[in-house]
């Protein structure tokens, strides 16, 4: 009889403490866990900057395309001629630049029909300007000053390419995120139909579309996006059936998280430098689109200025002026080169196998 009593005054008393017992207190600490992963994203961003400021050739490439943006952004104010200004009495000048005229290539001469070496610039009637006239890197066929022309060639060149890689990430991205999150049938059918698109030759697309399109800015910039956002889509697809699989998806999908707030805050976030480098290599190529399409008449319109436009002018009568040719080519090659370097230090930098190098 004792020990029953016993028995239920235990009871009881058990009772009594469990009774301030809430399902909170037997659930995880998801901040705890959200926390922890943002500290180990933050360190792994860390390793990532360490590495990527290793590469100099990455971090020169930076400091080459940041000039050229500056350039292209600060471009009206850094030159005295507009890029369509015409002088007849100015054709076909060779470069000048008082500080090097010690050199040939900007003395400012050139070769006359009887063989003879002159200065270019002394025959000019200069009595209009309020100082003398010298053109650092010449003149075109049409008395437009060089410098100034690929400046703004520059200026659209920068421009077509972002504005494609923009378009471009954001019809790559949507089209990978979905195909790969949702997987299955939807996933195939979408792939059969992105190896359609692949099966297009992307220049002919290009040049199709334009011919279809009227020749401006915008259509140029439409049709470069939408013959190479695949390349993306596959990517993200890729990067996406992999994640989806990780231990921390899983956690997530068991808190009752919803599929889109995944995508945002936890497969997007980890493919960002996978997207980086596509992006960074995506660029040139945008670039060397333009240029071409120019090039072959079907780009960016007369009279704006485009390296392609430029490059394409200067080969018409580059045995008699060779400078109207060498200085576009020059700065587009030198644009696509940084890009690329970069394009490679982002990579080794994401890279997690060069760690120790």
């Amino acid at each position: 009889m004792k020990s029953s009593l016993l028995n239920n005054a235990y009871n009881n008393s058990l009772l009594q403490q469990t009774t301030h017992l809430a399902s909170e207190d037997f659930s995880f600490q998801e901040n705890k866990l959200t926390d922890y992963a943002d500290s180990l994203n933050t360190s792994n961003k860390k390793r990532i900057l360490k590495r990527f400021l290793r590469s100099k050739s990455a971090m020169v490439s930076l400091i080459i395309i940041i000039v050229f943006i500056v350039v292209a952004l600060f471009a009206p104010w850094l030159t005295d001629y507009s890029p369509t200004e015409q002088r007849s009495n100015h054709t076909n000048l060779p470069p000048k630049i008082e500080s090097l005229s010690s050199y040939s290539w900007f003395d400012g001469k050139r070769v006359n029909r009887g063989g003879e070496v002159v200065d270019a610039y002394e025959s000019l009637d200069q009595s209009d300007e309020s100082s003398p006239v010298a053109y650092a890197l010449g003149t075109d066929s049409l008395g437009r000053d060089m410098l100034t022309r690929i400046i703004y060639g520059i200026r659209i060149s920068l421009l077509v390419s972002f504005s494609a890689m923009i378009i471009n990430c954001i019809i790559g991205v949507s089209y990978g995120l979905i195909s790969g999150w949702v997987g299955g049938k939807i996933d195939t059918l979408m792939q059969r139909a992105l190896e359609v698109f692949f099966g297009i030759p992307s220049l002919v697309m290009i040049i199709l579309l334009l011919l279809a399109l009227k020749s401006t800015i915008t259509s140029v910039v439409l049709a470069i996006a939408l013959t190479s956002w695949m390349d993306t889509a596959r990517v993200v697809r890729n990067q996406t059936l992999s994640l989806k699989e990780e231990e921390f998806i899983l956690a997530s999908k068991l808190f009752g998280q919803s599929s889109l707030f995944i995508l945002f805050k936890h497969i997007l976030p980890n493919i960002m430098g996978t997207l980086a480098v596509q992006i960074m290599m995506g660029i040139p190529f945008a670039i060397f689109y333009e240029a071409f399409l120019s090039f072959i008449g079907v780009g960016i319109p007369v009279p704006h200025a485009s390296l392609g436009s430029l490059i394409n002018d200067g080969y018409q009568t580059f045995l008699l002026y060779p400078h109207k040719m060498w200085y576009p080519a020059a700065a587009i090659s030198i644009i696509m080169l940084a890009f690329n370097l970069l394009a490679d230090g982002l990579r080794d930098a994401f890279d997690t196998k060069s760690e120790g190098g």
